[in-house]
């Protein structure tokens, strides 16, 4: 993960800058953040359900409205053991439902 706020803005993060419209104004800044701690919430929780995230990559970015997004980068395998774990979690909170 990268951004300004962590001193690793490295240069993906910085090409994604130009990719966006900027409007004066905006919290950019205020999205990016959220986003941060959410992907890192998302990589704790990850780890939680027993999944390898050495391999995972979970990058902060703020769109062009400001809000944050995360950008979630994952290895076929690992997308495999993600989508079987959704696919338990939704069918047991419909069984519980």
């Amino acid at each position: 993960m990268c951004g300004p706020g962590n001193g690793r803005f490295d240069g993906e993060a910085a090409a994604s800058l130009d990719e966006e419209l900027w409007v004066r104004g905006l919290d950019y800044v205020g999205g990016w953040r959220d986003a941060e701690d959410t992907s890192e919430e998302l990589l704790h929780a990850l780890r939680a359900a027993g999944l390898d995230t050495g391999d995972l990559r979970a990058r902060a970015d703020a769109t062009a409205d400001g809000s944050g997004v995360v950008r979630l980068a994952v290895p076929v395998e690992t997308a495999r053991e993600l989508a079987m774990l959704v696919r338990v979690a939704s069918a047991r909170l419909r069984e519980a439902g």
